[in-house]
This record gives structure tokens, sequence and C-alpha cells, in this order.
């Protein structure tokens, strides 16, 4: 037993270690990311590799991003390239205490750092995802926005759309979006607040009618609670040949990452659920949802 924990420790030891952390300069402004790249990545100029942004929260540095998502295992399993892009004062620009429209200019840095990082390495121009926590998570749907063109899909985590981003929102592009987010989260409400956020269901059915899946029909998975974890599962889910649309529900769930350790920053974060590794709930949408 000794032996199989040290070998799980050395290995995730290993896969946040690899993690590269890269210098970029965006108008004038020095920022930075995190890139990890799988083993799988080698030399061989016919194999192109998925794209998945991951967006820290607020007030969380990259590499609490990193360890605490744990998405670089994912990356190893899956064959995917992870990137964990740093915002200005560890924020994202939402319409959340800044100017929606002449605040901090993310969009502009991740549509840079995009085009960099498709000159530098093998990317997979229809497998370019974004995911995110909180903040993260807010921001995911304006790139959903704004970036139709980019991104085939989206997973936001505890972060529903922005009041900001529905108001501003006008292109007509499709994106497949999935939200995640648990009913007892007293950080980020899954029932919405006004003046600030939608709900998580009406998340779930704004989008629904941007990618023109009013009316289609429904599916619902349900994973009940166990002994050991008070929460249970509910995913729900309308797609078509062009674009899905999911909401995961945790009942019980805080504002946290499920299936991941708990991470413990000062606020009432509520439980994490091990009902469900996210990780491999979020990749499983992304493949099934590039760019036709």
């Amino acid at each position: 037993m000794k032996t199989l924990l040290l070998a799980a420790v050395l290995f995730i030891t290993a896969l946040t270690v690899s993690a590269q952390v890269k210098p970029f300069k965006f108008e004038g402004a020095k920022r930075k990311y995190l890139l990890y790249l799988p083993e799988s990545y080698q030399p061989n100029p016919s194999q192109s590799f998925p794209l998945v942004f991951n967006f820290h929260g607020g007030g969380m540095t990259v590499a609490e991003q990193m360890f605490y998502s744990r998405m670089n295992e994912a990356a190893e399993k899956h064959n995917f390239i992870v990137v964990y892009p740093a915002g200005v004062n560890q924020d994202w620009n939402v319409g959340f205490d800044m100017s929606y429209q002449k605040g901090t200019n993310d969009i502009g840095y991740i549509k840079a750092l995009l085009d960099t990082l498709k000159r530098q390495y093998r990317i997979d121009q229809k497998a370019v995802f974004a995911t995110g926590l909180s903040r993260g998570g807010f921001f995911c749907h304006r790139l959903a926005a704004e970036m139709p063109e980019a991104f085939a899909a989206i997973a936001s985590v505890g972060g529903p759309l922005p009041d900001s981003v529905k108001y501003f929102h006008k292109n007509p592009g499709q994106v497949s979006m999935m939200q995640v987010h648990g009913t007892a989260d007293e950080v980020v409400k899954y029932d919405g607040k006004a003046t600030g956020y939608a709900s998580a269901d009406s998340t779930f059915h704004y989008w629904m009618e941007r990618n023109r899946l009013s009316g289609k029909k429904e599916t619902k998975q349900v994973l009940n609670a166990n002994k050991k974890d008070s929460t249970s599962v509910i995913i729900r889910e309308v797609s078509d040949k062009n674009a899905s649309v999911a909401l995961v529900t945790i009942e019980n769930g805080g504002h946290t990452w499920p299936g991941s350790d708990s991470f413990n920053i000062g606020y009432p974060l509520g439980h994490t659920t091990k009902e469900i590794d996210i990780n491999d709930t979020i990749w499983r949408f992304f493949a099934k949802n590039k760019k036709r």
C-alpha cells in the first residue's frame, strides 16, 4: 500500500513539475501562463492536439488552479494540451467591479495567446476548449459569446452566465456549453443573483436558445448519493449534430471542483463531491463537441 501511495504521489508531482511557466507581453503589460504538454506530444508533424484553456478563480494563481483542478492528469489520460492563463490582479473581466467594454482587455489577451500557441504548437483548431472555476467560469461564458469562431465548447464550474455577457452578446455563432454548479454554493448562488448573474438553470436554457436547441429532446442522468458523500449528481443535456448544452447539478455541492481534493482558502466553499470526476466528464463533453 505504501509503495502504491508513493507511486501515486510521484506521478502527480511529475505531472505538475512538467508544466512550464511562460512569460507573455500584451498591450505593454507583462502577463504569464502555465503550459502542460502531455507525454504523447512528441515530434510528429502529422499529429495535432486538442487545447484546453483552464481559467483560475478570482484571487487564485495559475499554479493553484493547476494543482486544485488536477487537469494535467486528464491531459495525460486523454492526450490534450492544457494552458493556464493568468488574469490581471488574479481576475477576469466579466463586467464585475470593472467596465465590461473599457476594463481589462482579457478577450484581446486570449486571442493573442491563442494565436501564439497555434504558431508554436500543433493545435487541432477544431478542438479548442475552455473551462474555469468561479470568476474563470464566468469568463468562459464571455469567451463563448465573443469568440465562437475559435472555441468549440466551454465548461464553467461555479460560474453561470453573467448579466453583462447576456447584455452584450451579439455574435450568432454556436458554442457548446456545460454548466457545473452545486446547489449549496454560498459563494456563487445556484439560483442566481439579481443584477449580477443568471441561475444555473437559466444559464442552461439561455445557451439552449443561442445554440438553436430549444424544443430538442432532453436526456437526464442521475448518479445517486452514497453513504460517504451527501451529494448526488444530475446531468441534463440537449444536443443535435451542431452543438450540445449540458447542466451538471451537484446536489448539496459547494463552490468547489467536483472530484478534487478539498481546498480551503478561508471562504465557506462547502462540500466537494466525490460522486464524479468532473475532468473526465468535461473532457467527454469536449471530445464529442469539436467544431464541425
